[in-house]
This record gives C-alpha cells, sequence and structure tokens, in this order.
C-alpha cells in the first residue's frame, strides 16, 4: 500500500462562500472524503501548512512548504500539495529548486471551483494529484485538467477554464484519465546525489515589465531599494536607446554591482538577444539571461540561487544553468 502525505495551503479547493466573497475554509482531512479511491489502494494522511488564498503567498512560505516535505519525506511514498491558482506556477517552480534530487513525486494542484460546488473540477484534480503521487516519476510536478505539467513550466493563462495552465516551453509530461497515467514524454534522471533541503531564499528581487514610455528614471528608482532586477523586454529582447534610453542605466546598474536579468515577456520560443541591434547593445556577460524560462520560474530561481551565493559569475551559472529543465 502506497502512503501519501496531502499538505494543504488553501486555495479555491478548499473555499467557502462567505460574505466578503469566496475564502479558505474546509478542512484539509474533509477534502480525502470527496475521493474516489479504494482504502486498500492507498493510506492518505493529511497536514495544513497553511490556510490562505494564493495571492498572500510570499517565498517565505514556499520555504515553509518546502521545510514540510522534508520533515515528512522518509515517511511517505509522494506527496500531494493543494494550492491556489493565482500563485502556483512560482510555487511548484520554488520547490523544484528548493528540493533537489527528490526521488519521489511531489504532485501541486487545486482548483477552478470548490471542491463542493456542483461543477467542481476540484475532485477530478486531487484524485488524479493522488494518482501520480502513487504511480508517477519523481520530481515536482502541477496536475490539473488531466494534464502532468513539470513544475518550472507550468503557466496559468486562463482565470475561469478548467484547462487553466498549460506546459510552457516543455512537452506534457503524462496525461491522466481514472486511474491510468499515460505518458507523453520520458522523464529525464535529474538526480546527481542525496535529496536535501535547500532554503534560504534571498527576495531583494524586483521585476521590470518594459512598455513604449517607459522612463530609465524608473530603474534608478529601483536601485535605490533592490539588489536584482528582471527585465521583461519586447519580444526576442533588447533595450529601447531611442528618446528614452535605457542602455545608459542599465550600465549604471551594472557599474553599482546590481544583478540584471533579461527575459522576454512572449511566454514561448524564449529571448535571443544576437537577432537585433536592440539585443546587441546589452553586454551578454554582465547580464544573465533568462533562455526559454518563463518568468514564473525565473523569478523564485532567481531568488534561490541569490541565497546561494554573491558571486555574479556563480550566480549567472547557477540561473542559466540546466536545473531548470
Amino acid at each position: 500500500m502506497k502512503r501519501i502525505l496531502l499538505l494543504s495551503t488553501g486555495g479555491t479547493i478548499g473555499c467557502i462562500q462567505t460574505e466578503e466573497g469566496l475564502i479558505p475554509g474546509i478542512p484539509i482531512q474533509d477534502l480525502v472524503g470527496y475521493l474516489p479511491l479504494k482504502e486498500e489502494d492507498v493510506q492518505i494522511d493529511t497536514d495544513t501548512v497553511l490556510n490562505i488564498d494564493s495571492t498572500n503567498m510570499q517565498p517565505e512560505h514556499w520555504e515553509e512548504i518546502a521545510k514540510a516535505v522534508y520533515a515528512h519525506y522518509p515517511d511517505y511514498d509522494g506527496f500531494v500539495i493543494t494550492h491556489g491558482t493565482d500563485t502556483l506556477s512560482y510555487t511548484s517552480a520554488a520547490l523544484s529548486y528548493m528540493l533537489p534530487n527528490l526521488q519521489k513525486p511531489v504532485v501541486l494542484t487545486g482548483s477552478i471551483q470548490p471542491i463542493d460546488a456542483q461543477k467542481t473540477d476540484g475532485v477530478r484534480n486531487l484524485t488524479d494529484a493522488v494518482t501520480y503521487a502513487k504511480q508517477g516519476e519523481p520530481g515536482v510536478f502541477v496536475v490539473f485538467g488531466g494534464r502532468v505539467i513539470e513544475g518550472t513550466h507550468a503557466v496559468k493563462m486562463r482565470t475561469e477554464s478548467y484547462d487553466a495552465f498549460e506546459s510552457i516551453n516543455y512537452p506534457y509530461i503524462a496525461y491522466i484519465e481514472g486511474d491510468r497515467i499515460e505518458p507523453n514524454m520520458d522523464v529525464p534522471d535529474r538526480v546527481e546525489g542525496d535529496f536535501r533541503l535547500e532554503t534560504g531564499l534571498c527576495t531583494d528581487v524586483h521585476l521590470f515589465k518594459l512598455y513604449p514610455g517607459v522612463k530609465p528614471e524608473m530603474l534608478n528608482l529601483i536601485k535605490d531599494h533592490f539588489q536584482a532586477v528582471i527585465i521583461e523586454t519586447f519580444g526576442s529582447g533588447g533595450l529601447p536607446f531611442l528618446e528614452r534610453d535605457l542602455t545608459k542605466t542599465v550600465e549604471e546598474l551594472i557599474g553599482e554591482g546590481k544583478i540584471v536579468v533579461i527575459t522576454t515577456q512572449c511566454l514561448e520560443e524564449g529571448a535571443d538577444l544576437s537577432l537585433y541591434k536592440v539585443g546587441r547593445v546589452i553586454d551578454q556577460e554582465k547580464v544573465i539571461l533568462s533562455n526559454d524560462m518563463n518568468t514564473e520560474a525565473l523569478l523564485p530561481k532567481l531568488m534561490w540561487a541569490m541565497g546561494r551565493t554573491s558571486n555574479f559569475s556563480e550566480l549567472k551559472q547557477l540561473v542559466e544553468g540546466s536545473s531548470c529543465p
């Protein structure tokens, strides 16, 4: 018999209706009662880590979740984490970095409708998540709408549809139909040592989105309050240098020891600074490149890496490296 630990952090799946709107209120042990599982097939234990709307999720909460998995790791065959959908992608990516060398499945799921709603997707998602936690591959995954997504590639694309999440720049890991898992690809073996816990995030990071008309002075404001900035550029990547010239401001940031990360607002296919002059004005050796990482994976990875080292070369290697498949 497989032993699964169901960890609750709140979210819509456990919400109740109040005069103030939906708020998390269904106890985690009550969620188990909605599962159409055979008792002899699996033992499900429960624990509550948090009970919040995921809009309130913070990096410190990611660490709490990681510590909960680590503390119970020897006792269970797999883990399911219920989570609000709005920031689930950030959490799944963060756990992927903080729990290296996993040899068991850690599955995040949630729902668009509360589990006790008449037309809920919560029962299916929770059931599928337990199925994958029992039978699936080691690693951190998002299970939602019958699809299994690598934890560093899940992005919420829709606010109301039951297929709210997509896998960006990576194939779906598998599909789930009933109690059957249909693999879509071979999951690479990423175990390079013993399982460990790597918390200690540095949250001194700002996310800055370019738009036509943005003033260079905005980056100066960031300089006084943050150690690192992720700049979401346009298209293949680049900085405007006519009229409102951002290149000089970025050079000043780098000169003052600030960490600059370049990514793109485009979800798919990533940035390539070598294509256009607006990209080539950036010295790629002095900035960190996102390659094809989505922002939800990039931001927690930078926080994780900054918690490991303050050396820029080491930081660049960590963020641009292969720990995000």
